[in-house]
């Protein structure tokens, strides 16, 4: 009997020997960096950040100790479960709140939630889901206090692009979205005036990125959303296809209260941003941050001539070369552009639009702005 309790009594002291070294080790770790401490751990040992590198880290910036944040997820996205658990535990992490959670409807695809994060004093509000969620989820938090986190889960994610916002990698989104800096970005709005009383609802509509009429409108609407799931953003390519023979707009243009300006073109953009799939800079000059909106008509004559140089063009200027002046006479495409807060356009006849991908129907007139520094909006940190 005596050497089984000898052997138990030195067992006893090596575990707590053991167990004290551990203990001591994890304090030390959790000191210097609690988030690479398991939350049991964490939990257990009370482990506070003691630094302001520590802190850092911890997503415990000035101001945001108890920062509340909100989620208003699209639930037809696939892994929007799996996300909310990753939100909650990334929010754990940093001593944070529980996050809130919404989800949208078909009838509300994000508005109105947003708007119920902020009464319930969200200080970030995050759209889950693709450019329309991103829209819906804008449209409330413009001129708020609040700030603006995006999850890109769409097709285009135009916007997210645009941010440089990593596509495929929740936790360097989370991270951003907890951890980053808060910039402000300009939006932009339009104006619709329909050509027939009862043809669609008149009224302002938000854009982040740009605003299409004729050629650009017509490939959205026309784009097959069971193509667009199985294929991604390639699927507009097909629906552009379908419209490459369509007859060009007349159209009058006139920017800033300038000199209307009246030809025939095959699309008219104002862009906020000018970024889209694909790594294409459409307009490589566009900000969103500059407060103004860029102006661009394309056109393109002769057939698939025309519109295979036009794509080259495109191309081209992404790469930062741009077609002189001189060549333009005998050339079959065409990119004009022009720089500024307001632009208004008139339509010989009643042609498609399209804010950040999504169809508006058809109008006669327009009218676009850009408000800058609108929206606040939660980026990577230097």
């Amino acid at each position: 009997m005596v050497w089984p309790m000898a052997l138990g009594g030195a067992a006893l002291v090596i575990a707590i020997i053991a167990l004290t070294l551990v203990v001591s080790v994890v304090r030390r770790v959790g000191a210097r960096d609690p988030l690479s401490v398991p939350i049991f751990w964490r939990r257990f040992l009370r482990i506070k950040p003691i630094s302001s590198a520590t802190a850092d880290r911890a997503g415990k910036l000035e101001g945001r100790e108890r920062q509340i944040i909100a989620f208003v997820a699209n639930p037809s996205k696939s892994g929007v479960p799996e996300m909310r658990e990753r939100a909650i535990q990334a929010c754990s992490a940093r001593y944070l709140p529980e996050p809130l959670w919404f989800e949208t409807t078909i009838d509300d695809p994000g508005t109105g939630q947003a708007r119920e994060a902020l009464a319930q004093g969200a200080d970030v509000v995050v759209a889950v889901g693709g450019d329309g969620t991103v829209r819906a989820v804008a449209d409330a938090l413009v001129d708020s206090d609040a700030s603006m986190g995006v999850i890109p889960i769409g097709t285009g994610n135009l916007f997210a692009r645009n941010l440089d916002m990593p596509l495929n990698d929740v936790g360097t989104q989370l991270r951003i979205i907890l951890e980053g800096n808060t910039q402000a970005v300009d939006v932009g709005f339009m104006d619709i005036e329909r050509a027939y009383p009862g043809h669609g609802e008149d009224g302002t509509h938000l854009f982040l990125v740009m605003a299409g009429i004729g050629f650009d409108a017509e490939m959205v609407a026309g784009t097959d959303a069971t193509l667009k799931k199985r294929v991604g953003w390639f699927a507009y390519f097909f629906a552009a296809i379908e419209h490459l023979g369509d007859k060009r707009i007349t159209a009058t243009v006139a920017v800033d209260k300038g000199e209307p300006s009246t030809t025939e073109m095959r699309t008219v953009l104002m862009a906020n941003a000018g970024r889209l799939p694909g790594g294409l800079q459409l307009i490589p000059d566009a900000s969103i941050t500059d407060g103004q909106l860029d102006i661009a008509t394309l056109d393109a004559r002769g057939g698939l001539v025309g519109w295979t140089e036009l794509f080259g063009s495109v191309v081209a200027q992404g790469a930062g070369i741009r077609q002189r002046q001189a060549l333009r006479a005998w050339r079959t495409s065409r990119i004009d552009h022009v720089r500024g807060v307001e632009v208004s356009v008139e339509m010989a006849q009643p042609q498609r639009v399209q804010v950040d991908g999504e169809s508006l129907g058809r109008a006669i007139r327009l009218r676009g702005w850009v408000k800058p520094g609108a929206l606040k909006i939660r980026v990577a940190r230097d």
